[in-house]
């Protein structure tokens, strides 16, 4: 199972900008997508919103409605991240965020659903103030 690690949250003022990395350790190889999730205050683990999803082998991305157009995945094969830049940021989107990965082919009706991703990092705080 691969180990996955957060970086990169921190606290901002609306409208600017933050970069999170996932650090994928160990069989990135057969890593086939790495998503970004988020959990809001007062919310459950069941309730995390999917951000958006890098298909790691056919170079496609994924996003939310709510974060089309403001946040940006890449990948970074060589160093084996998986970096979200996220600009134009909203009190709304203040949250931990958590990257997961999959082992399996991601399928384009179900990129968002949690059950799709079995490794999960241990997530990195991020605070919009208004």
């Amino acid at each position: 199972q691969v180990e996955l690690m957060e970086s990169g949250g921190g606290s901002v003022q609306a409208g600017g900008s933050l970069t999170l990395s996932c650090e994928v350790s160990k069989y990135y190889l057969s890593t086939n997508a790495v998503a970004w999730f988020r959990q809001a205050p007062g919310q459950e683990r069941e309730e995390r919103e999917a951000v958006a999803s890098a298909d790691l082998v056919n170079r496609r991305p994924y996003y939310a409605d709510s974060v089309k157009g403001r946040f940006t995945i890449t990948q970074d094969d060589a160093k084996e991240t998986v970096t979200l830049l996220m600009d134009n940021l909203k009190p709304e989107d203040t949250a931990m965020y958590y990257c997961a990965a999959s082992p399996f082919r991601l399928r384009v009706s179900s990129w968002w659903h949690s059950g799709e991703y079995n490794s999960w990092g241990p997530g990195t705080q991020v605070t919009v103030s208004s």
